[in-house]
């Protein structure tokens, strides 16, 4: 086996389409699903911790923590659905317990929930059953199950009253039901005819009070299953919520039109409850009396400062709210793969001002991404994404220091050698941009449509970017087009440099892998197998020769246009590939999400470590110059950073000592500004302070005179009293 692995280190990313995605471990650590694992991030120290997916899953569909915040579920669907429960207490969250549903054909459960005592742990199947399973899920046993609904409609949610074991609520379209379980079987205790109404979220707020978010933007109170009341949205903030009676609910009319903001998420909490309205809002609502609740708060997704573009943040939708242990923080994630927070402890409920969300960690892609590309001089990587968004981040801070969102969408990214400079292949046209203090910014354009690959030489004199089937070599001070390669007959999927950039190689879908000469245009060697569709090459560390991997499900070693290795990948292709600097392993990503370490020289066996990594195929996937860090990005928008270490956790040893310069590049009508707007507010903050020592003298010089008008007086009243 490989003697050099990879360990998962930080992850930049949200998977959604999973269930309640976001919920609080303690006060300072949340975990929510990223690629094909579960993470643990201590929003304080910015740590996080891995609890990696299972290998043959085909993805999370819903997660839940229990009350007392020790366990961890997650459902995966497949041809046999499973709940896997893990102990949030043991350091690499150690799986507990596999739960199925025994003779049942189950493909997904779209609901978890845990019951307040975590004995208990109740499951919502899909379409088309829809059925309740329950577990004792310590002894791996199964309970109960019933079919919740006769009908077609959807069932969306199933909780636990949290003052009660046995009750268990459920809701969807036109369904809104309690059941209790008694005698070992689930009885329907109590059903609600709300055939016309679509529930999208509840909570329970006391013993027997639930109160349901719907799709045209209501918030009804159930009371021991019967509904009861509606709470108006439409009430004055800190005035009590109207109440309609339960005859006005039935005369309304429900389908109110696509414009009204639905209520997609709703939690309790000690004062009362938040639910979402809408896209990027939350109201907080505090109970008043027995039955009476006032909206007390109004908080909203603000701009994204990092990404001040095209897609507006605040219409985004909100998928799940959750509050910390303490009540103190309050979270949310939403449908675009964004998490944000905002502190409850430091707001006074009485006062008028907005309130906003901030990121909980960075912002992040909301679509799949498709370049990725480093620098030596600089600790940046580069992404760019089909949510038209470029992202430069700090692999060592682990912060995003750059975003700049366009018009079109980014199809491929490189960074100069320097970490100044940025190419960007757009479907327009390939643009040369300047990475600025605070923006990216374009300085020159080239003529190259939808660019899909592009990368700088190592020295950064030249760059190669893919213009259809030909690669196009520019030179980067004057900006000529030094030299066309042509030779592929499909599309070119991958091209890179030579250390000492005498030469380009490439592959493409015609299943031609060329070596370019770099000073001449010509090929050097070629290796053409037509039945494969190349995905990624590389040269070996010592540019001796060739790797590549393809729809042919092997990573080949190609020298002098002949194969000298194959390593065949089972029934998983390999989509992209990295060598390390070393020369001592070869990572690959593969079509399923994982990351294999194959040791090199290649071996002649299926030897290889796999890794549970994304949650989608591997686009890009590069080793820094030092190799102590691999990173992969994939269409599931998320970019994740390993490091490389031997068998003792030790870092690889590198023949490279790199330096990292901190310099930044900053235009002189910016400086300009940016210093005639500090001489300004230093102007201002010297007409604050003499303002302030003028209105300082007056008040001195009036209670003087008070002063003395008081001892005057005392003067007067002393000499009259002898």
């Amino acid at each position: 086996m490989s003697f050099v692995v990879a360990q998962s280190h930080f992850i930049f990313g949200v998977r959604t389409g999973v269930r309640n995605n976001l919920c609080f471990f303690d006060e300072q650590t949340v975990v929510f699903p990223s690629g094909n694992s579960c993470v643990c991030f201590n929003t304080v120290q910015r740590w996080q911790r891995f609890i990696s997916g299972s290998e043959r899953s085909q993805g999370m569909r819903a997660m839940t923590i229990s009350s007392n915040r020790r366990y961890l579920a997650v459902s995966d669907y497949g041809e046999r659905a499973t709940v896997t429960v893990f102990d949030l207490q043991h350091e690499q969250g150690r799986k507990r317990k596999v739960l199925s549903a025994g003779d049942m054909s189950v493909q997904e459960f779209i609901c978890i929930a845990f019951s307040p005592d975590s004995k208990y742990l109740i499951g919502l199947t899909g379409s088309p059953e829809w059925m309740l399973i329950l577990w004792l899920w310590e002894k791996h046993k199964l309970l109960a199950t019933l079919k919740t609904t006769n009908t077609n409609n959807p069932v969306t949610q199933v909780s636990f009253n949290p003052y009660n074991n046995t009750q268990i609520c459920v809701s969807g379209t036109g369904v809104f039901k309690l059941f209790r379980y008694s005698e070992g079987a689930l009885k329907p205790s109590s059903v609600a005819k709300v055939e016309s109404i679509n529930f999208l979220c509840h909570t329970w707020v006391s013993e027997h009070r639930v109160i349901a978010g719907t799709d045209t933007g209501r918030l009804l109170v159930f009371e021991s299953g019967d509904l009861r009341r509606e709470i108006s949205m439409t009430c004055v903030q800190g005035q009590p919520a109207r109440q309609v009676e339960v005859k006005k609910i039935k005369d309304a009319n429900v389908n109110e039109g696509p414009s009204v903001p639905s209520i997609t998420a709703i939690l309790s909490y000690s004062k009362g409850f938040a639910c979402s309205r809408g896209p990027g809002t939350v109201f907080l609502f505090e109970q008043t009396d027995e039955n009476g609740y006032r909206k007390t708060r109004e908080i909203k997704i603000p701009l994204d400062a990092y990404c001040s573009g095209v897609t507006l943040a605040e219409y985004q939708q909100i998928d799940t709210i959750c509050i910390s242990p303490a009540e103190e923080t309050l979270a949310i994630s939403t449908n675009q793969g964004q998490l944000y927070s905002v502190s409850l402890s430091s707001v006074d409920m009485n006062k008028e001002d907005k309130l906003h969300f901030e990121f909980l960690s960075q912002s992040f892609h909301s679509s799949s991404i498709t370049g990725l590309s480093i620098c030596i001089r600089k600790p940046l990587v580069a992404t760019c994404s089909l949510d038209r968004s470029v992202r430069i981040w700090n692999y060592e801070t682990k912060v995003l220091e750059l975003c700049k969102e366009f018009q079109e969408e980014a199809y491929s990214v490189a960074l100069h050698p320097t970490g100044l400079f940025i190419l960007v292949g757009f479907s327009d046209r390939l643009r040369l941009m300047n990475l600025l203090i605070d923006d990216i910014r374009t300085f020159k354009e080239f003529t190259v449509r939808s660019c899909r690959e592009c990368a700088f030489s190592n020295g950064g004199h030249m760059f190669a970017a893919v213009n259809g089937n030909i690669i196009q070599i520019y030179s980067v001070t004057s900006f000529d087009n030094i030299l066309n390669l042509k030779g592929h007959n499909g599309k070119v999927c991958r091209i890179e440099w030579s250390l000492d950039d005498s030469r380009v190689v490439s592959c493409g879908v015609d299943g031609a892998v060329y070596e370019w000469n770099t000073q001449s245009g010509k090929r050097e060697s070629e290796s053409v197998l037509k039945s494969c569709s190349y995905t990624g090459v590389a040269f070996s560390s010592d540019c001796k020769t060739i790797l590549a991997v393809g729809t042919d499900l092997t990573l080949k070693e190609i020298q002098d246009c002949q194969v000298l290795r194959e390593v065949p990948a089972d029934e998983t292709a390999h989509t992209a590939l990295a060598v390390s600097h070393s020369g001592r392993v070869v990572f690959t990503g593969t079509s399923s999400g994982t990351v294999r370490a194959i040791k090199y020289p290649l071996p002649i066996q299926k030897e290889w470590m796999t890794y549970q990594a994304h949650s989608g195929p591997v686009t890009k996937m590069v080793i820094t110059y030092d190799d102590q860090f691999l990173l992969t990005v994939s269409e599931d928008g998320c970019l994740l950073i390993w490091k490389i270490i031997d068998k003792e956790g030790r870092g690889l040893k590198s023949n490279k000592h790199i330096v990292h310069t901190e310099e930044i590049l900053i235009t002189k009508s910016d400086l300009e500004e940016k210093t005639q707007h500090m001489l300004e507010m230093k102007m201002r903050l010297e007409e604050l302070q003499m303002e302030n020592e003028y209105q300082l003298r007056l008040k001195d010089m009036n209670y003087n005179e008070k002063l003395r008008e008081l001892s005057d007086n005392f003067v007067q009243q002393i000499e009259s009293l002898k």
